[in-house]
């Protein structure tokens, strides 16, 4: 689909997936943040025309007081967001004047780039998607782009089996890139989607 790519990075060093209860290993040792990307509409492209973002964006998902063991929905929100806030991110700038709806404002902006962490439900993906479009027309020209950071369905599953964590029924990364193509007439904006996974 030309400018639509999903790229996977290297599971670890090795190439192999680590197994949880191996005698001797740190589970939350062995656990790495791994980034996958989907590029809607040359998102990759605009966003490595701002490459300092992209790596600075990066760089918080693989912060290292990231402790996935750790990590319930709430508190990896709570995380990214002191993160991106220290990092001079505007938190909760809002897409339209509508002080009171949480749903009017995008999570995070910076150089006309929004970004939308979504962890919750997946019938969210509607509300997200349509906040890139109207911050980037309808005469508000907030943004250029969006970077959508969600999990992947083996984050959420691992996440359940090797640390207890309840991540399943949260959007993900697999959801998105099949829908997203389906949006070309309404949603004209680039998206970079980022997968959380491990």
């Amino acid at each position: 689909m030309g400018s639509n790519r999903i790229k996977k990075n290297r599971k670890n060093e090795t190439g192999a997936s680590l197994p949880a209860g191996n005698l001797g290993v740190d589970i939350g040792k062995a656990m790495k943040i791994r980034l996958q990307t989907f590029s809607y509409r040359f998102a990759e492209q605009v966003l490595n025309s701002r490459l300092s973002l992209k790596q600075e964006i990066e760089s918080i998902l693989h912060h290292p007081s990231i402790k996935i063991p750790d990590l319930s929905r709430p508190y990896f929100n709570e995380i990214l967001d002191n993160l991106f806030k220290k990092n001079g991110w505007e938190s909760q700038p809002a897409v339209f004047d509508e002080p009171r709806d949480p749903s009017a404002k995008m999570d995070f902006l910076k150089e006309r780039v929004g970004v939308e962490v979504e962890f919750g439900h997946s019938s969210f993906i509607g509300i997200d998607l349509l906040k890139f479009q109207v911050a980037s027309y309808s005469g508000l020209d907030k943004i250029d782009l969006g970077v959508y950071i969600v999990t992947t369905n083996s984050f959420q599953k691992r996440m359940k089996s090797e640390v207890g964590q309840k991540w399943e029924g949260s959007l993900s990364f697999e959801k998105v890139t099949r829908y997203l193509p389906h949006f070309k007439s309404a949603i004209q904006v680039p998206i970079f989607v980022i997968g959380i996974d491990m």
